[in-house]
């Protein structure tokens, strides 16, 4: 359960050490469940809760950062592009993405520094298929923080053509890549299908109230067929979209190995600790299946 930003600053908690994930409407996350086992692990003297920030509490939580207990937070929808001009310090994994999903401090805590983990936590579960998709084409549903990340480890992987699938095509500017882009709309991308090798679902359809909703129809499912599909989404394990894509015989793969490592990366930059990946894995699939 979330603390409210306000029940955060009032714990004891936030008279410790601690790092936090913050977002807004923030749901079910399993953040906490799988830091908390990581610094345990370690025995590191940190917590790590989740804390929903408001957007009117955005500016309050920019001055928290200089807290000398605040360690560190991973951040979720909406907040990846909006605190990116919070931070005093971009590193090299945020490669021209104008969106972070991670901020720790320096040594001496006084340079906050903004990360983002997500290509590196996208890209290691795709590794084992990386002949398959290099050089073809990728569709890639959903036009947020994520779905940019999304676009630069598909380029990693060798992708010659991208077909970007947005409900507002025309208020989308393309990447400033050398790929071939297509960006159309959720009636238009079936005509690019035959081709691609990967499709990858990074929007919310599938999770909290949209949990029955996908961004195939019925009628898309022979469009899956041997194909790879990759849903972002973790909660549920098997998304209504993977569930279809199973039933067309496609590769699947969910969200939560992404999860995992896009965590450890955050976990290795604040601490400098490894991160217990199978432990994590063991942890975080058990309680899933207990939902």
């Amino acid at each position: 359960m979330a603390f409210s930003f306000d029940e955060f600053k009032k714990s004891s908690i936030s008279q410790e050490p601690h790092y936090v994930v913050v977002g807004h409407p923030l749901g079910h996350t399993f953040s906490p469940l799988m830091h908390t086992a990581a610094l345990g692990h370690h025995n590191i003297n940190a917590t790590y809760s989740a804390v929903d920030i408001r957007p009117d509490e955005l500016t309050g939580f920019i001055a928290w950062m200089n807290n000398e207990n605040f360690k560190g937070c991973n951040i979720t929808i909406p907040y990846k592009e909006q605190l990116f001009n919070a931070v005093d310090q971009l590193d090299d994994s945020v490669r021209g993405i104008k969106a972070i999903n991670t901020i720790s401090k320096s040594d001496s805590d006084e340079i906050i520094i903004g990360s983002n983990t997500d290509i590196y936590g996208f890209s290691q579960p795709l590794k084992e298929h990386e002949d398959f998709i290099e050089g073809t084409r990728a569709i890639v549903f959903g036009t947020g923080g994520a779905s940019k990340a999304v676009l630069i480890a598909l380029e990693d992987f060798g992708i010659e053509e991208i077909v970007w699938v947005s409900r507002n095509p025309a208020r989308i500017q393309k990447p400033n890549s050398d790929l071939i882009f297509h960006i159309v709309g959720y009636d238009q991308w079936q005509a690019f299908a035959d081709e691609a090798s990967i499709f990858v679902n990074a929007t919310p359809l599938g999770m909290g109230n949209v949990k029955d909703k996908s961004v195939l129809d019925e009628s898309d499912i022979s469009l899956v067929s041997n194909k790879i599909c990759y849903d972002l989404i973790y909660n549920p394990e098997k998304t209504f979209f993977l569930k279809m894509a199973t039933k067309a015989g496609a590769t699947t793969i969910n969200g939560l190995d992404m999860l995992i490592h896009q965590g450890s990366r955050s976990f290795e930059i604040w601490t400098g600790n490894q991160f217990p990946f199978k432990q994590i894995k063991g942890l975080l699939s058990t309680h899933l299946r207990a939902k």
